[in-house]
């Protein structure tokens, strides 16, 4: 449905076309210092128009808190934020209500609702409802840095172009900003670039793969059997709508290993129990470590292409093709990046919360 979380518990609201967007967030204890200029900034990574390489609809996207919160601290009541939406043009969706986008979730959402669902930009389903899962996850950074938690996502790989070193997370926080694609290393940023433009000059577009590392988590977090790391991470990423799949630590390269390889030797450094390797991407059993956690989503080509496509006309039930118009993204993966970094936090915190870290 629309609520995920247990002791910090998030509920969203609200569509692409409508009035706006939002979200209700329980469980932060009453006296929590909140900023929300640190909020804004993560909203501000997410939104359209950074570059030439995301779709320029004119959105703000300027965060209003409406409840629970006095003079910078939460009350203990729900917090509840919203979002404007303010350049809205529905114009040509009415289209797709008869003939359905390849790629979209218009044809299902048809069915299943029986025609009443809000088809405007995509309703439900587009990716502007990713804007909540931003806030939630920016606000339970907050809660998590002051335990030395931190969060560092960038673009690894754009259409064919794919990063072949390993950064690490210093490299990745002074070079993400740098390029509109948020790949940390410059040379590869360039060839990504070059093959987003590519995409959007013929008409077509580019997906990519996003990692994102997560530093500084204590041994034992997460909740097996079925509240594991992995799985509570991937619930909320798969809520990313472009999200299509999702590997932890060496991932699908794993089931070309042996055992050998594969298993991190233990050692210690400093005093403290450590991995020489981080296969695992710092999750066993289901739960943490104390190594960073790794993992990688793949994000799909935007479906909205200029390209025509080949459809079927609901009302006529008879072949039909499609030319998308409005303004789209040719490569969604830059503005993804903050989406799944903070889409990691949420989870994380209501895992710690509940194990009473």
């Amino acid at each position: 449905m629309n609520s995920f979380g247990k002791d910090y518990r998030t509920t969203i609201f609200g569509s692409s076309h409508g009035s706006g967007v939002g979200c209700v967030i329980e469980g932060v204890p009453a006296g929590t210092s909140l900023n929300l200029e640190a909020i804004q900034g993560e909203l501000d990574r997410r939104r359209p128009g950074q570059s030439a390489l995301t779709t320029q609809r004119k959105e703000g996207d300027r965060l209003e808190m409406q409840e629970g919160m006095l003079e910078d601290r939460a009350t203990g009541s729900p917090l509840v934020f919203w979002v404007k939406n303010r350049d809205v043009d529905s114009s040509s969706y009415e289209t797709y209500r008869r003939i359905p986008r390849p790629g979209h979730a218009d044809y299902p959402a048809r069915m299943k609702y029986a025609g009443y669902n809000d088809y405007r930009g995509g309703g439900q389903f587009s990716g502007r409802m990713t804007i909540p899962l931003v806030i939630s996850g920016a606000l339970a950074r907050q809660i998590l840095s002051k335990g030395g938690i931190e969060f560092y996502a960038h673009a690894v790989q754009v259409g064919s172009v794919r990063l072949e070193e390993t950064l690490s997370v210093e490299e990745i926080r002074a070079g993400v900003e740098s390029s509109p694609v948020r790949c940390a290393e410059p040379e590869t940023a360039r060839s990504m670039v070059q093959e987003v433009e590519a995409a959007r000059k013929a008409g077509d577009s580019v997906g990519g793969v996003i990692e994102c590392i997560v530093t500084g988590l204590p041994v034992g977090v997460g909740e097996p059997f079925y509240d594991s790391v992995e799985s509570e991470i991937s619930h909320l990423c798969f809520a990313v709508p472009a999200v299509k799949g999702i590997e932890f630590g060496s991932g699908f390269a794993a089931a070309g290993m042996r055992g050998s390889e594969h298993n991190d030797p233990y050692a210690i450094s400093e005093g403290r129990v450590i991995t020489e390797t981080n296969n695992a991407g710092g999750i066993q059993g289901g739960l943490t470590n104390g190594m960073p956690v790794v993992f990688r989503v793949a994000i799909k080509p935007t479906s909205s292409i200029t390209k025509l496509q080949k459809s079927v006309d609901l009302d006529e039930m008879e072949p039909a093709e499609l030319r998308v118009t409005g303004r789209h993204d040719p490569c969604i993966v830059p503005r993804a990046v903050p989406v799944i970094e903070n889409a990691a936090a949420a989870p994380l915190l209501d895992l710690m919360i509940r194990a009473g870290f």
